[in-house]
């Protein structure tokens, strides 16, 4: 049993170092400890009771400091002056009532509590009961000396210097800021600038004294000059810098003299205590009395911005101009404009452009400049779409005007240019186009283009491909010739009718022939024509693209031709068996053909070019389809790869519903000239195409074949147009979910990788229907770029692993041998499955075709970033764009 002297507790028991020599030689051994956990216990007292008082002096510190009060009257800051005495005798007050000195007993019982058992506390104990019993006297000595050693062990304790809970609202933290803004900006000089406001302010101690700043404009990125820290002489400084000076003490003590702001007439008093003005010439400053100095200031003018242009101008493969310019400037481009006009001295003046123009204005289009970077030196393009423009290939003039900060301009006037724009090689195309020109240069020529019109339809045999085109331009004809006759030719039927011819001429030149081989001989046919006339490389490289594109349907469509007639014969060639007749062609043989014509075309050989692309032609038509071995259906992988294109495709079509109602939501009315209702346009499953815009002259429904673009066919899913964009995205992911269970069970690292590139599009799916349903379009499309990447990332490794598990079914057998699960071989010896799409989309934009779409989607973000009218919120889409490509 034991026994405290004083409380059962001996909590108030005064430490007697003489007690006993246990307790003595423990308390010599804690003594640093419990040294210092008073000293903790002091600093814990101060800090509560002092901290509003320290958080005032860091404030009024701060704000000395930064000079505010240079810029305040003398009874204002005396007014302050006394508002943060009396705060800062409150708490002083407050504290002093709040402090209370920690004792020696404190520290103690602070020590003791920390330990476990509270030995310091024990080895006080007396042994109540016992003591005359000698195994009680060796069980308390072995429990005194257990309670010893454990004592011995003693740590400082640390002090609790939190105060949140007295500070709720970070007052403290609040000085601190200021504090460290008064560090960065501000000067230890500037804080007795204050006892110059005294009454009779010590200036007979230490004398007048004075304080200046040189404040560049916040253009220039230049820092502040304070001038008491600059010696006299020659001060460099910008173009438009604000002086400011503070005079402190007596009246006339001081004096500034100055001819650097130009002024004239009505000048301030020299010994003004506070004087602000502009630097705008050469000159001197001299503060003249006590400790005054003198500088001779020379400005650093600022130049107005440079602009020229470093390159024709040129055309991608839609007819989209880049024009690209150089734009310099001392302090940064702020922004710019290009004003196009008609080069009418350099225009050829024959047929319909004989007649005197109409007037029409300028074209004034914005200067892109860098969103992110230097300013001062830069290279940009100009990029826009003129192919509809009445002056479109026509020679131009522009002038290029780029602005600084300062308002100053700089210009490159009447530069000579061609308006590049789309160039049309289907000859009846092209004078569809000529004649919308003619029409648009002066409504006079409408008699003359309508004759032309009567011309053209006279005799249509062999020049229309399609009845729909003959049809749609003898309707044209008939209105511009009733609207002429009747004189009833408005500006507005005008531009109506031009805009039929555009649309026509476009569908005439891109073609939309459901026969392939048809399809392939236009391509070839406009690929001859544009190398008789000389276009450019741009141009030639577009038609070669048409050409492949062209040629691959073909193939696409002899491949089904084949597949059908197995199905209706019931016949299957057997295996390993080749055709007795036609050419063998593998799809490397024909990528180097097509290449060799793309390069003579490039060396400027167009005849044996011409004389190629005969020779690919005769191949072509004498090209017999390969089929392997027979078989129905399709394999498991096919069905899991075609689903996979299908759910791309979909999500593609979400992701441009986004971006588009992301526009509306900030910019309404932006898309107000695409077709009406977005019902059944590439989202939800299955659903069927609707053409955008409206038919050949159907804004007034008159003429026959004339009308609205009539919707395509719906499959499975039919019309979401009741469902929300975050409903379609759900049911998208719930496809991909029953996708991802029907794989087949491929092995491998290739299998593994396309699992979890499909886990990963649901997981981005999930997060972009979340983000429609939150109406926050610009995180659903990011989250849907991250699906529809995982899907390709999916489809690639599928598409691997499918063709290593293909080889260790064959064996090693070759690829014309016949494929394994009633898979057929194309002409050019790839797998075509039962829709007929030939290979996968892992050999998708290679070599060239990559870096020029690159090319192109950079350009567009470039342009549409530039736009200053998009929304906010787009303008930082498209920046994260650049920011990330």
């Amino acid at each position: 049993m034991a026994d405290h002297t004083d409380s059962p507790s001996g909590a108030s028991r005064t430490f007697r170092p003489g007690d006993d020599a246990l307790l003595q030689r423990v308390m010599r051994r804690v003594r640093l400890p419990l040294t210092l956990t008073w000293i903790g216990l002091f600093a814990e007292q101060a800090v509560r009771a002092f901290w509003p008082l320290w958080s005032l002096a860091i404030a009024v510190l701060a704000v000395l400091m930064l000079g505010l009060q240079d810029h305040a009257s003398v009874e204002t800051v005396w007014g302050g002056s006394v508002l943060v005495a009396i705060a800062g005798l409150w708490c002083l007050v407050r504290g002093v009532m709040k402090f209370r000195w920690p004792s020696r007993e404190d520290a103690f019982q602070r020590l003791d509590t920390s330990l476990v058992g509270r030995p310091l506390t024990a080895l006080r104990d007396a042994q109540a009961l016992g003591a005359d019993d000698a195994a009680s006297a060796r069980l308390w000595a072995a429990h005194q000396a257990r309670m010893a050693s454990r004592a011995e062990t003693a740590k400082a304790v640390e002090p609790d210097l939190r105060v949140a809970k007295f500070d709720p609202f970070g007052m403290r933290y609040v000085a601190l800021s200021a504090l460290c803004i008064a560090l960065l900006f501000g000067s230890f000089w500037r804080v007795g600038s204050v006892a110059g406001m005294a009454p009779g302010s010590g200036v007979t101690a230490t004398g007048p004294s004075w304080e200046g700043w040189v404040e560049p404009p916040a253009y220039t990125g230049l820092p502040v000059i304070y001038l008491n820290d600059i010696d006299p002489g020659d001060l460099s400084v910008a173009e438009g810098s604000r002086v400011t000076l503070r005079l402190y003490g007596e009246p006339g003590d001081l004096s500034v003299a100055e001819d650097v702001s130009g002024r004239i007439g009505d000048l301030p008093d020299p010994t003004t205590p506070s004087q602000e003005f502009t630097v705008a010439r050469n000159g001197s400053l001299t503060i003249d009395g006590p400790n005054g100095r003198a500088w001779d200031f020379v400005i650093i003018p600022d130049a107005p911005p440079t602009i020229a242009l470093s390159g024709e101008p040129d055309t991608n493969v839609d007819g989209r101009m880049t024009l690209p310019f150089t734009a310099t400037d001392d302090y940064g481009v702020e922004g710019g404009e290009a004003v196009i006009t008609l080069d009418m001295e350099a225009l050829d003046r024959r047929y319909g452009l004989a007649a005197a123009p109409e007037a029409r204005e300028p074209i004034v289009l914005p200067l892109p400049v860098p969103i992110s970077g230097a300013r001062t030196e830069f290279e940009e393009s100009l990029i826009d779409d003129f192919s509809e423009h009445p002056w479109a290939n026509m020679p131009v003039r522009i002038d290029l005007h780029a602005q600084d900060a300062a308002g100053q301009e700089g210009t490159a006037l009447d530069q000579p240019i061609r308006l590049a724009a789309r160039r049309f090689f289907d000859p009846l195309a092209a004078g569809i186009i000529e004649m919308r020109r003619d029409l648009l240069w002066t409504r006079d020529n409408g008699k003359r283009v309508a004759q032309v019109l009567k011309a053209i339809t006279w005799q249509p045999e062999g020049l229309f491909r399609k009845d729909t085109h003959y049809l749609q331009l003898r309707t044209i004809m008939r209105r511009l010739d009733a609207n002429v006759t009747h004189d009833t030719f408005t500006p507005e039927k005008r531009d109506e009718i031009a805009q039929a011819m555009w649309d026509l001429a476009l569908e005439i030149e891109e073609g939309d022939i459901d026969d392939a081989m048809e399809r392939m001989r236009m391509a070839q046919e406009r690929l001859n024509e544009a190398m008789k006339n000389g276009a450019s490389p741009q141009e030639i490289a577009r038609l070669m693209q048409d050409l492949r594109d062209a040629t691959q349907d073909y193939l696409r469509q002899l491949s089904r031709q084949a597949q059908r007639d197995q199905e209706q014969n019931g016949t299957d060639q057997p295996q390993g068996q080749q055709p007795q007749a036609g050419m063998q062609m593998t799809q490397d043989d024909l990528q180097r053909m097509m290449d060799r014509i793309q390069e003579l075309m490039e060396q400027g050989r167009m005849a044996e070019a011409q004389q190629a692309l005969e020779e690919l032609q005769q191949m072509m038509e004498n090209m017999r389809v390969t089929q392997g071995q027979g078989g129905q259906g399709q394999s498991p992988g096919d069905q899991a790869m075609e689903g996979l294109s299908e759910t791309l495709r979909n999500q593609q079509g979400l992701s441009d519903e986004a971006f588009r109602d992301l526009q509306e939501q900030y910019n309404p009315g932006a898309n107000s000239g695409q077709s009406q209702g977005n019902t059944g346009r590439n989202g939800g499953l299955g659903q069927g195409q609707q053409h955008d815009g409206q038919g050949q002259m159907g804004q007034n429904g008159q003429q026959p074949g004339e009308g609205q673009g009539q919707p395509g066919g719906q499959a499975e899913g039919g019309s979401n147009g009741e469902q929300s964009l975050a409903e379609r995205q759900d049911q998208l992911r719930q496809e991909l979910e029953r996708q991802r269970g029907a794989l087949p069970n491929l092995g491998g690292e290739a299998g593994e990788a396309a699992r979890d590139a499909l886990d990963r599009a649901d997981r981005a799916m999930r997060g972009a229907e979340e983000a429609l349903r939150n109406d926050d379009y610009a995180g659903a499309i990011d989250r849907q770029s991250e699906a529809m990447e995982a899907l390709r990332e999916g489809m690639r490794n599928l598409g691997e692993a499918m063709a290593e598990n293909q080889r260790e079914m064959q064996g090693g057998q070759g690829e014309m041998q016949g494929n394994v699960g009633g898979e057929r071989n194309d002409p050019l010896g790839r797998n075509a499955g039962t829709n007929g799409q030939l290979g996968n989309d892992r050999n998708m934009l290679q070599g060239e075709d990559v870096y020029r779409r690159a090319r192109e989607l950079l350009d567009e973000i470039r342009r549409r970033s530039g736009d200053g009218e998009r929304p906010e919120i787009e303008l930082e889409y498209l920046r994260r764009l650049m920011e990330r490509f």
